[in-house]
This record gives structure tokens, C-alpha cells and sequence, in this order.
């Protein structure tokens, strides 16, 4: 099928790294790989991160005039080229989808979005408006594909058949990992050679940003971890730049004084050995979707050690691919490090648990076909 494919949060050729980013192109390569023809529809954000209602009143205005050109340029094609289906991307209510309910509409195709929320405590406060735009484009969906089950119960109550939404897990292309996978002694004594570890010691992982708010939190909680783990033998490896850069990484030198190696952002190409060469992946997530990198994480064969955020739950099961802490709870965290760090049979078992959990249920081919029968579905 021909597939309309629109991200209101941030587009696939966005030049800032994100797990928005990257799911989104996710997406498009696993409809590609179930044989679909995907076109990005437009690359307009709607986007507003300050619950600014002007702001939100002047974005659904642009939104409904792009539509209208949108759908008179798509009607002026033959009807073999027109799209057959509008996918939509991530909306909530900070980034509603002003565009896909229209055109599907005029234009007679189905509607489906991939990751959507609704929080009935936005009803009424700052971003209101974005909150019912999101809340009728998800009433609209023909399927609501969930990749975060704590959003389920939101979504569901705006949809008129519970059965149109559809159970997605995040996911990655695992091949590039388990290709590198048997290689870790050689990555792992590249990584040290390159800078000056000890490959000795266990090796933590992280891959986040570096950015106020979330992200942030997240790294000041792993500080608080890692502060009382000072008597064990471990190193941690963190990828990532952003502009709360210094803060960061003097808060994570500050807790445990040179055991922190900053490898900057990392490109993706890369980070399969990266990962590979690690032991144990790391990351508070704090108030996280899923993120992205806990699949590539387990796609690795690293065991991970995070807090049970949104649907980190989903994708990471508590005591078989990882150990999961409250949200927060940063000597809950170190706990759990501390286990994994003193017991490498543990360690070795959740590893090879990970990986056949990745290849098996994280995988894009999985996706792909979710992907495919979801379509099919919405179509007849």
C-alpha cells in the first residue's frame, strides 16, 4: 500500500538525535520491509512545549491550512499515485495531529496512528486545546497501534471499538546487534585500548541525551546510584552530548571520582559494538515512554538495570532480561547494580536471556508483519 506517513512531534529528517527520531524511522523502514511505499506527508511540528494556548490556537489554524493544500495537491494526482492509508506518529496533547483526520478524510482512507496518548487531567489546563485536537484525531483512528500499555486505557476510552487498538512493541533492526555480538572480546579490547580502561572491571552503559528536564533527572538519579556503589570494581561508559552536557557529567565525576569515560554522542552505526563490548546497561527513566535504547540495550545482550517507567515494564521483564527499581528510587537502583555486579553467572544468564528476547519479540521482522495485518485490517 501507499502510505501517507506524518510525525507531528518531530520529523525522520530532524538533524537532533531523539528516540522520537528514531522510532520514527523505524517505522517507515519496517513498513518498507512489509513491502509498503512510504512518502513523508509533511514535516510541520505542531509541537508546542510551553502550554502557551496562543500558541496552540495559531498551530491547529497553520495545521487545518496545510491540510487543505495538502489534500488538494494529493487529489490532483492520479489516483495510482494517491495514498491509500495516513499514518500518523506519536500525538498527545502537546503535539496533536492537526493534519492526517482531515485529509483522510476528503481523501476516503483509513486513518491509523502508531503511539497515542490522552491524560483526562490535561482537560481544562494549558494545553487544552492540543489535548481535545489529540483526543478527536484518536476518536477519528480506523487502529491506534500501542507501543506504551499505560497509555492503552487513555486511548481506549476515545475509540469506538476497543478492538481498533493493537498491541506494538518497541522495536529495532537486531540484526547489526547479534552480528557483533560474538565479536565482544574484540570491541571490548578496542574500547580499551582507545580509552585507557581497564577491561578487567565491569563496564556500566549508557546512551542518552544530555538535555534539562527528563533526561537530566535521570542522570541525577543515576549519580545517587553510582555514589554507593564506590566500594565495587566498575567503570561506566556513557554516550550522549546535549546542552546540559557539563552539569552532568561533573554530577556523575562528583559521585564517583574517575570512573566515568564520556564518549560524546555516538553514531548509530557504532553503537551495536559499543553495547557489545558493555556488561551492564543502566538507565533511572525517568518518566520514559519505553525508550529506545533498553531494546537496543537488550538486542546487545546487555542485562538492564532500570527504573519501571511507562512501558519499560513491556519491554524489559523484571528478573528475566533485567532488574527493574521504582521509579526514582536511587538506592533501589544501585541494589540492583550491586547484584549484577557481584554475581557474573547472573550476569551471563540475563545476558543470554536479553538477546533471544530481542531477536525474538523486539525485532523490526515482528513489526513489520504488525505493521502489514494492521493495514490489511484498516483497508477492508
Amino acid at each position: 500500500m501507499r502510505v501517507a506517513f506524518y510525525p507531528p512531534m518531530k520529523p525522520p529528517t530532524d538533524a537532533v538525535p531523539s528516540g522520537d527520531r528514531r522510532m520514527a524511522r523505524l517505522l517507515i523502514a519496517a513498513l518498507g520491509r512489509a513491502g509498503h511505499g512510504v512518502e513523508l506527508a509533511c514535516r510541520f511540528s505542531s509541537r508546542d512545549g510551553t502550554g502557551d494556548a496562543a500558541r496552540q490556537a495559531r498551530l491547529a489554524a497553520l495545521g487545518d491550512r496545510l491540510a487543505a493544500r495538502l489534500t488538494a495537491r494529493l487529489k490532483q494526482r492520479a489516483p495510482d499515485r494517491r495514498p491509500e492509508v495516513w499514518l500518523t506518529y506519536h500525538l498527545y496533547h502537546k503535539a496533536p495531529d492537526h493534519l492526517g483526520p482531515a485529509v483522510a478524510e476528503t481523501l476516503d482512507i483509513p486513518y491509523v496512528v502508531a503511539e497515542a496518548s490522552s491524560a483526562a487531567k490535561q482537560a481544562g489546563g494549558p494545553w487544552d486545546l492540543g489535548y481535545r485536537a489529540a483526543n478527536r484525531a484518536i476518536a477519528r483512528a480506523d487502529a491506534v497501534l500501542s507501543l506504551n500499555p499505560n497509555d492503552d486505557a487513555g486511548v481506549v476510552a476515545h475509540l469506538s471499538d476497543a478492538n481498533r487498538l493493537v498491541r506494538l512493541y518497541p522495536f529495532a533492526d537486531t540484526a547489526p546487534f547479534a552480528a557483533v555480538a560474538g565479536e565482544r572480546a574484540r570491541h571490548r579490547a578496542t574500547l580499551a585500548a582507545r580509552h585507557g580502561l581497564d577491561a578487567a572491571r565491569p563496564w556500566l552503559v549508557v546512551v542518552a541525551m544530555m538535555r534539562p528536564g527528563d533526561k537530566a533527572e535521570s542522570y541525577a538519579v543515576l549519580a545517587a546510584a553510582l555514589e554507593r556503589l564506590g566500594d565495587r570494581p566498575w567503570h561506566l561508559l556513557v554516550a550522549g552530548d546535549g546542552p546540559a552536557r557539563e552539569p552532568i557529567l561533573a554530577a556523575l565525576e562528583a559521585a564517583a571520582p574517575g570512573r566515568t569515560t564520556a564518549l560524546g554522542a555516538v553514531d548509530e552505526a557504532d553503537l551495536p559494538a559499543l553495547l557489545a563490548a558493555g556488561d551492564v546497561y543502566v538507565w533511572p527513566a525517568v518518566r520514559e515512554a519505553f525508550g529506545m535504547a533498553l531494546v537496543e540495550a537488550q538486542a546487545a545482550g546487555l542485562p538492564v538495570v532500570a527504573g519501571a517507567a511507562g512501558g519499560v515494564p513491556a519491554i524489559v521483564r523484571d528478573g528475566a532480561t533485567g532488574l527493574l527499581a521504582p521509579v526514582g528510587d536511587a538506592p533501589a537502583l544501585a541494589a540492583n547494580v550491586a547484584a549484577l555486579l557481584d554475581d557474573p553467572a547472573r550476569r551471563a544468564a540475563l545476558a543470554a536471556a536479553t538477546a533471544d528476547w530481542a531477536h525474538t519479540s523486539l525485532d523490526i521482522a515482528g513489526a513489520a508483519a504488525t505493521l502489514d495485518a494492521t493495514l490489511a485490517r484498516v483497508a477492508r
